[in-house]
């Protein structure tokens, strides 16, 4: 094998005010971090660089190396099956990209991860494919983890709720499959991913409560609760008026039958 490449995996919540002292201490260990670049004004990729101006290491901060973001397949009509060929594809070519850096560079790199990499996030995957491609090569490749802060936490706290009733389940999806999870028996749902909400399907909750939050955290952050009914006319508005403020939009929500 030749020298080792050395890659952590960084959970940053939602920007510097969620970043852990673990997460700083590991940022302030890593030559590089590497990101993917999604348009010319990409403020995610701001907020990435406020991250590591703000944990520099002995030789000052880390340098930020931009890669732009593969195409992916994102039509309305994709199935299931569609949906998930579109995105192995994407992280193919992800891989691609990262590990011609690494390969290059060498030394030890960062993966700012929003959010928390548990969930919802595919840098582990991603990383995953990287390490097999490089190893081909001859170039050997460790990893590591650092927990952040997840987007159902801040949800959780910011309506001050616990995301389950005493002594029952809570379960995690995305947006686009609300409805299999209902279908299966759940009725205490978190859905992450999620597209506008015109095009996620309520059919059959509107008696059901909505906690509902876009932007966690950041200055463009917006909440709603309460009936679905009531509250989802309001949820277009508030989640626009989030993407305009920031440059961008995440949104995250639980929905709970009533007991």
């Amino acid at each position: 094998m030749g020298t080792p490449v050395r890659v952590r995996i960084l959970g940053v919540g939602m920007g510097p005010q969620h970043v852990t002292p673990e997460v700083a201490e590991a940022l302030r260990t890593v030559d590089y971090v590497l990101a993917a670049e999604k348009s010319d004004d990409d403020r995610l990729l701001a907020l990435r660089r406020q991250i590591v101006q703000a944990h520099p290491g002995p030789g000052g901060p880390a340098e930020l190396v931009t890669l732009p973001d593969p195409r992916r397949d994102r039509s309305t009509g994709l199935t299931t099956a569609g949906y998930e060929s579109a995105v192995a594809d994407w992280h193919d070519a992800r891989a691609a990209q990262y590990a011609e850096v690494l390969r290059d560079r060498g030394g030890t790199a960062a993966f700012l991860v929003w959010g928390d990499p548990s969930l919802y996030d595919s840098t582990i995957r991603v990383v995953d494919k990287v390490r097999a491609l490089l190893e081909s090569t001859s170039v050997d490749v460790d990893y590591d983890v650092r927990a952040g802060i997840s987007a159902p936490q801040l949800l959780a706290a910011r309506h001050r709720i616990v995301l389950h009733d005493v002594g029952r389940s809570v379960h995690v999806t995305t947006g686009r499959r609300l409805q299999e999870a209902v279908a299966a028996g759940q009725d205490n749902i978190v859905a992450m991913l999620n597209p506008p909400p015109e095009r996620i399907d309520f059919t059959g909750l509107q008696e059901w409560t909505i906690w509902w939050g876009a932007n966690l955290g950041a200055s463009g952050e917006r909440l709603l609760s309460g009936r679905l009914g009531d509250v989802l006319p309001a949820i277009a508005d508030a989640r626009a008026d989030a993407e305009a403020h920031d440059g961008w939009v995440m949104d995250v929500f639980l929905v709970r039958a009533n007991r």
